[in-house]
């Protein structure tokens, strides 16, 4: 649950929390960000509105009245955005991130509390923060990674490496499954996404195998016999996020492969651009086995075979026809 101080919110911040938790669903992180990002810009409008020279971070919102939120134009809102960059120095995305925070809380504002009349972010236009293609590993380095992991101090670790570099799951899904969510006889695996969104994802020979493994070691574990998680820690009960990380962590040192910026959430993009460079896989079942909502998350990984287009154009057998000078 939530681990920041609610207490001197006015009541429609600590209801709009609520709406993001129970009705969108989003994640704690998520509803985190959104709650600080909304919480400096109510700072802000504070003292612009009061005119006082007392520093932003000491501004209270507790008396924030939604008459005063009636009163805030696209003016304001873009004075909030060129302030984040100019005084905070926000980069895009995390600027990007508090037009989104923004957008949300006024499209409730006005749609769900009806404390607004008009939405101010409506003729906001801010463009989209540049993609950048996502790191991952060769074909080469996830075989070096696996078998750094594979070793007869722990299935788990190499189980879990193996499903991360196979089924392209996030580290809230994995940490998530429990004994009952794998379906040997149909070879796939129930998971819960972003928005608790339930999908099954399909477990090839190497995954069950890994699983499988795991299982007889597991199983020996008198601690864990009530303990419903498929991945345990050493005293019995579901691991956590932070240790997953630190296998990771620890196999890719193990691997010669630290020092690179890779994490689990790699290991995904690893397993997708793997599927689409040797797997024959389409944007629309990437979207479909990576749980994305839209193709346009999905659409970045049709990116990654720029290498192999450009190998194509200079191995066209006209590459190096130069041009005849004239006599």
């Amino acid at each position: 649950m939530a681990n920041y101080n609610t207490s001197d919110n006015p009541e429609y911040i600590n209801e709009y929390l609520v709406h993001l938790r129970v009705v969108k669903m989003l994640s704690e992180r998520t509803i985190e960000e959104y709650y600080f990002d909304i919480r400096l810009f109510l700072k802000y409008i504070r003292a612009v509105q009061t005119n006082t020279d007392l520093d932003i971070e000491d501004m209270k919102i507790s008396d924030v009245a939604p008459d005063d939120l009636k009163k805030i134009s696209v003016t304001d809102i873009y004075n909030f955005i060129f302030y984040t960059s100019d005084e905070r120095h926000n980069k895009d995305r995390a600027r990007y991130r508090k037009i989104s925070a923004l957008r949300s809380f006024f499209k409730y504002l006005t749609k769900v509390a009806h404390l607004v009349d008009a939405d101010p972010m409506r003729d906001i236009e801010v463009p989209s923060p540049k993609s950048s293609m996502p790191r991952f590993l060769s074909l080469n380095e996830s075989m070096r990674l696996l078998n750094a992991s594979n070793n007869s101090e722990s299935v788990r670790n190499y189980c879990i490496i193996t499903l991360f570099l196979n089924c392209g799951m996030r580290l809230s899904e994995l940490v998530g499954i429990n004994v009952s969510d794998v379906d040997f006889y149909e070879n796939r695996m129930r998971v819960l996404g972003k928005g608790r969104k339930e999908r099954m994802v399909y477990l090839n020979n190497a995954c069950v195998e890994s699983i499988n493994n795991y299982l007889a070691v597991r199983n020996e574990n008198q601690k864990a016999k009530s303990e419903p998680a498929l991945f345990i820690s050493n005293r019995g009960t579901r691991i956590s996020k932070r240790r997953v990380q630190q296998i990771v962590e620890e196999t890719l040192k193990l691997a010669g492969l630290d020092g690179k910026g890779l994490s689990t959430h790699k290991l995904r993009h690893t397993a997708a651009t793997l599927m689409y460079q040797y797997g024959d896989a389409d944007v629309l079942t990437l979207k479909e086995l990576l749980g994305h909502s839209s193709t346009a998350t999905t659409e970045i990984y049709t990116h990654l075979n720029d290498e192999r287009v450009r190998n194509a154009v200079e191995n066209n057998p006209l590459a190096n026809i130069n041009k005849q000078n004239k006599e």
